[in-house]
């Protein structure tokens, strides 16, 4: 049988245990609704052919909704044609994001000659690959802590032709 005391540090255990709950709920509510930043693929580029491979360069947008600027941990990326991986990445902190603005982030995206060549031997004649680029934005927010914006976009880029490598 329960001693007297065993009863009553149950019974404030109960409602220590109750008040964690509703602090936990009154904090998920709060975080749950906190602004985050949004962001957008504007365009994304066939920018060059290098000794490395074949660059081509997204623009994003992204709206910060604080008047405080905030830190870019990482940017990553995948850019893929039909169901094939043909480059990805990781920006190691790319910057900050400008308070109450709209920053512009460049993602250079590099294609290995590789992949290139083996993409360009299974076009026919019009030299343009149906893409899908996905970007991860990973955001230092003070308080709530990292977060990730995950955007994707699909489009038709160009790939090089013979005068490109000249």
């Amino acid at each position: 049988m329960a001693s007297a005391d065993e009863k009553v540090v149950e019974e404030k255990a109960s409602v220590i245990s109750g008040l964690l709950d509703k602090a936990k709920g009154f904090f998920a509510e709060k975080l749950a609704n906190i602004p985050t930043p949004e962001a957008a693929v504007d365009d994304v580029d066939f920018k060059g052919v290098t000794r490395e491979g074949v660059d081509y360069h997204a623009k994003v947008s992204v709206k910060n909704p604080y008047s405080q600027s905030i830190p870019i941990c990482q940017i990553s990326y995948i850019l893929k044609s039909a169901t094939r991986t043909i480059a990805s990445g990781t920006i190691p902190d790319p910057g900050s994001l400008v308070g109450s603005g709209t920053t512009v982030l460049d993602v250079p995206v590099k294609v290995a000659y590789s992949i290139a060549v083996s993409l360009m031997k299974d076009m026919c004649t019009d030299w343009d690959i149906d893409y899908q680029l996905d970007i991860g934005l990973t955001f230092d927010i003070p308080v709530v802590g990292d977060i990730t914006i995950a955007i994707s976009t699909q489009g038709e880029i160009k790939l090089p032709s013979l005068r490109d490598f000249f």
